[in-house]
């Protein structure tokens, strides 16, 4: 699973950031699985894109995303699954490729796709995927994804594996998903009289949460929301899903913000900013501006993904313990999303066979790979957040439980979260534009108390739709 700061980022940066970089290979950082590096094909591979990878089959796969050495639990534990994955195919050789700075960073993602230097197996976001299909990057696995090559394939949510198809052809398999949620400072709940085991279930509750926590005084936020660097849009369009709402119409040509609802949003934020007093006077935030006032108890909640928390921990210094989760207000929908590996376009047949093997192996196992909850909190890594979590049926039991059992955290602070799920939609499409104009809306709301707001989305809406019109 890669951390909230990595998604965000390349959601943030996907529109303004261009650059001519191209991915390199760091072969003093592959991972090989087998003596013989040359990697050549063939040997017993079955012409049946249905049937599972033969075992004899001698290949070599580049995999993006190998952790790097300064993340050395993470590297152990890849090491250790590619030594696992080659107990059942010997003769498979894992090239792993780490990438310095962020995988992938937004200008280095884009021009490897133009470049077709892609690995094999690459890393993306499930919004990447009309980047891909635009640049010819990706294979369609469809016909190579089956409950024989994916054992699980049916305990994993449709609504996932939808994100990931485009005309019914399937493109990518998941590592992780999200749906965001109401992310609380149990510290400051506590202290402003409120029941962190309880968070706000609607908007009129956040409102009056936030107005009793600020009322705290010393710089004290109640809520907090962004409204720079693409992120105010992308909060706006979550704060639309949860009222039932939404930013793109079915058609996919025309914005659906500017109506009741529309207003609905932005005149409650509004509100909290300058009537109530309740959002703080700094604003024009984005990622990670949010995350260190909640962390050092400046803030008593905002709209997140539970990974969020992971981050505040390991990069911020904050504890588990401070904090909870409910689901986001308004519950109607939430904005979900996640990240995947997709298969390079054009490659072997045996090549696809097995990373659909070792996709299948580390990312959707019950027990094994990154779901070896056991593994990592011997590892002293976080064990017990509520996502990823994209099982059903019995794969969900059995996760849920190795999960609680082998906590690193207080796991109870997230059950209200895990037992109000809210229906996950997709982010709208040319989303990091619309985000980039809505962004104007969120700015205006927070940065002055005179905005006219049938103004700001009057324009945002003629804006948006110039955009989709390009599609």
């Amino acid at each position: 699973m890669r951390s909230a700061r990595f998604r965000r980022t390349r959601r943030a940066g996907a529109i303004t950031l261009v650059s001519a970089l191209t991915l390199t290979a760091l072969a003093a950082c592959g991972t090989s699985s087998s003596d013989d590096g040359g990697g050549s094909e063939g040997g017993s591979g079955s012409s049946d894109p249905a049937a599972p990878l033969d075992p004899k089959t001698k290949v070599t796969i580049t995999i993006d995303c190998m952790p790097p050495a300064a993340k050395a639990a993470e590297l152990k534990e890849w090491k250790e699954d590619v030594a696992a994955f080659n107990k059942k195919y010997p003769n498979v050789t894992i090239d792993g490729r780490s990438t310095p700075g962020q995988c992938l960073e937004p200008p280095r993602f884009t021009a490897m796709l133009k470049a077709k230097s892609q690995p094999d197996v690459f890393y993306t976001y499930f919004t990447d995927l009309p980047q891909v299909l635009d640049n010819d990057g990706a294979e369609d696995i469809t016909a190579y994804v089956n409950d024989r090559t994916v054992p699980a394939l049916a305990d994993i949510d449709p609504n996932v594996l939808g994100q990931l198809k485009h005309e019914n052809k399937l493109y990518g398999l998941p590592t992780s998903n999200y749906t965001m949620g109401l992310l609380i400072n149990r510290k400051l709940f506590e202290k402003a009289g409120l029941d962190p085991d309880n968070p706000p279930r609607t908007w009129d509750e956040v409102r009056t949460a936030a107005k009793k926590i600020s009322d705290l005084g010393d710089g004290i936020a109640g809520f907090g929301e962004y409204s720079a660097g693409n992120t105010g849009g992308w909060h706006f369009t979550a704060q639309m899903y949860s009222v039932g709402g939404d930013v793109v119409d079915a058609s996919g040509k025309k914005a659906a913000f500017n109506d009741e609802l529309g207003k609905q949003v932005a005149e409650n934020l509004h509100a909290m900013r300058w009537e109530d007093g309740s959002m703080g006077k700094t604003q024009l935030l984005k990622w990670g501006d949010l995350q260190k006032q909640i962390a050092t108890d400046k803030l008593g909640m905002f709209l997140a993904a539970p990974d969020d928390i992971t981050y505040m921990v390991q990069q911020l210094g904050a504890d588990y313990e401070n904090f909870g989760m409910g689901p986001i207000p308004g519950a109607e929908n939430t904005l979900a999303g996640g990240n995947s590996y997709m298969i390079k376009k054009g490659i072997s047949p045996d090549k696809i066979k097995a990373a659909v093997a070792w996709l299948a192996f580390q990312n959707l196992t019950v027990g094994e790979g990154q779901f070896n909850w056991e593994r990592k909190k011997r590892d002293d890594l976080p064990v017990g957040l509520p996502q990823p979590n994209f099982w059903l049926n019995e794969s969900k039991k059995k996760d849920d439980a190795a999960r609680v059992q082998h906590a690193t955290m207080p796991v109870e602070n997230f059950k209200t979260f895990m037992d109000n799920p809210v229906p996950g939609k997709a982010e709208p499409p040319k989303a990091q534009e619309v985000y980039k104009v809505l962004d104007n809306v969120m700015s205006g709301i927070l940065t002055n108390e005179d905005a006219d707001i049938d103004k700001l989305l009057d324009t945002a809406e003629q804006q948006v739709d110039q955009v989709l019109a390009t599609q």
